[in-house]
């Protein structure tokens, strides 16, 4: 009997999700690390990340994350002859505060290049590729000690600045910091460290906390970091804390135990990190921004090699309210997620090779998708998992698996599907089997299968919301 008019209590139907899917292609910018990307008021999104030569200042916009692929860049400033700011230009933000606009860096000096410090641009104008800047200078800390990566955020009305610095009387790297600002170029108050190297993903080859970055959702504060050296041991680690609590307390903030985003070979991709997040065009689908590297080795110092790329790709939320990042997926489209019609909190996922719909997928990959050209056909889609690129949907004795191509006519059919407008509600979709018209992709005792569909019960469940 099908679940989903039999089972006690089913939801009839699901409204349609708050957060649509997203769809962009990776990578965004070749050779641009440590990417920041800012979406302004006036429909614009603000690009700026490191370059290669560790050089200048450069800035791109335009009116979708897509569109910064192909947008011209305009260098806004350049490094200092001699002196301080005058080497490793790294890691430029660009925020609007206001009414101006402000470009956090980090330099060295023409006479000590490891003498890293943070320093600010500002900017006046409305574009501010165009805009006249001004420095500002350096950002004093607590100590004269390498520091970078600064960033920005508000809580509750009051504005904060964190930033990775090396305590000289630790040995290690960097640790992350966290103090209130005065202005936009300068903290006040007594900084509180919020995290430091220990764990052994934390350490490897360099003891590493940098690059910190905040998303805010729920009344929650989560601020990721980056940990390790640059090379495919870099990984995102996230701290935790209540909007409500004292932000300035260590005791505040909860660290995870493991990196929440790291290197996957199963999609050839290395070292992702130096993070930041931005929305989507709607406005209703948060987006991790970050960089990696298609591969794993690299010959000598992973900071002369030039080809970290700036990449995109949704965030999910699990039921407990944490963001979900799954896995840095695989270049080219980025993949889907697909919700019951009428089991509104699961998804589509693969277990055990099997397919079949579920809730609370926190192994997110095993619940996403890339919807790619058919197979079989022209103007058909198959469904290829995002944790096993190269693996499909396809359907065997009527029941759904996912299984890797083997390039065989029979597969090619079997894992080809005809996308419709939802059965159920045009604005889902739903999948016609390309072999067996008629037939269609729906769950069953919550597995999927492919069958034919007559009852409204049955277009219900042949009926899905991409996310």
């Amino acid at each position: 009997m099908a679940l989903a008019t039999c089972l006690a209590g089913a939801p009839a139907q699901a409204a349609v999700p708050d957060s649509p899917a997203v769809t962009y292609t990776n990578p965004i910018a070749e050779k641009r690390a440590d990417p920041h990307i800012f979406k302004h008021t006036d429909g614009y999104y603000y690009f700026t990340a490191t370059v290669p030569e560790y050089d200048r200042i450069v800035l791109r916009r335009a009116t979708t994350i897509q569109g910064l692929k192909t947008a011209s860049e305009t260098t806004i400033w350049t490094k200092h002859a001699s002196g301080v700011m005058g080497a490793h230009i790294w890691a430029p933000e660009i925020h609007f505060i206001d009414g101006k606009w402000y470009v956090y860096f980090a330099a060295g000096a023409t006479n000590d290049v490891w003498a890293i410090r943070m320093y600010v641009l500002e900017g006046t104008g409305a574009n501010p590729l165009t805009a006249s800047w001004t420095e500002k200078g350096q950002i004093k800390t607590q100590w004269e000690s390498f520091s970078l990566d600064a960033t920005t955020f508000v809580v509750n009305g009051v504005r904060y600045l964190a930033w990775a610095q090396r305590d000289p009387s630790v040995n290690n790297n960097t640790d992350v910091y966290l103090a209130k600002m005065a202005n936009p170029w300068t903290i006040t108050g007594t900084p509180v460290m919020l995290s430091r190297p220990t764990y052994s993903w934390e350490t490897v080859g360099y003891k590493v906390n940098e690059g910190p970055a905040v998303i805010q959702r729920g009344g929650k504060i989560f601020m990721t970091y980056s940990a390790s050296a640059t090379d495919a041991n870099y990984c995102l680690g996230m701290l935790t804390a209540s909007a409500g609590a004292d932000l300035l307390s260590q005791a505040s903030w909860s660290k995870s135990p493991t990196p929440v985003f790291a290197s996957s070979a199963a999609t050839s991709q290395y070292g992702p990190g130096h993070n930041s997040f931005t929305v989507s065009e709607d406005g209703k689908s948060d987006i991790l921004v970050y960089h990696d590297r298609s591969y794993k080795d690299i010959t000598g110092d992973p900071l002369n090699d030039p080809n970290r790329r700036t990449r995109v790709q949704k965030v999910y939320w699990n039921a407990d309210g944490t963001p979900n990042f799954g896995i840095p997926v695989a270049d080219g489209v980025t993949p889907q997620r697909f919700s019951s019609y009428n089991f509104p909190d699961r998804f589509v996922r693969h277990y055990d090779y099997r397919a079949r719909i579920e809730a609370n997928v926190t192994k997110l990959a095993d619940s996403q998708f890339r919807v790619v050209p058919g197979l079989a056909g022209s103007g058909t889609v198959s469904l290829e998992s995002a944790n096993f690129p190269g693996s499909y949907l396809r359907h065997k004795n009527f029941e759904v698996w996912l299984e890797k191509n083997d390039g065989s006519a029979q597969f090619a059919s079997d894992a080809t599907f005809q996308r419709r407008a939802g059965l159920a509600d045009p604005a889902g979709v739903s999948f016609e089997s390309y072999n067996y018209p008629g037939r269609y992709v729906r769950h069953w005792e919550f597995l999927l299968n492919v069958q034919a569909v007559s009852t409204a019960t049955d277009r219900a469940d042949a009926t899905f919301y991409a996310q």
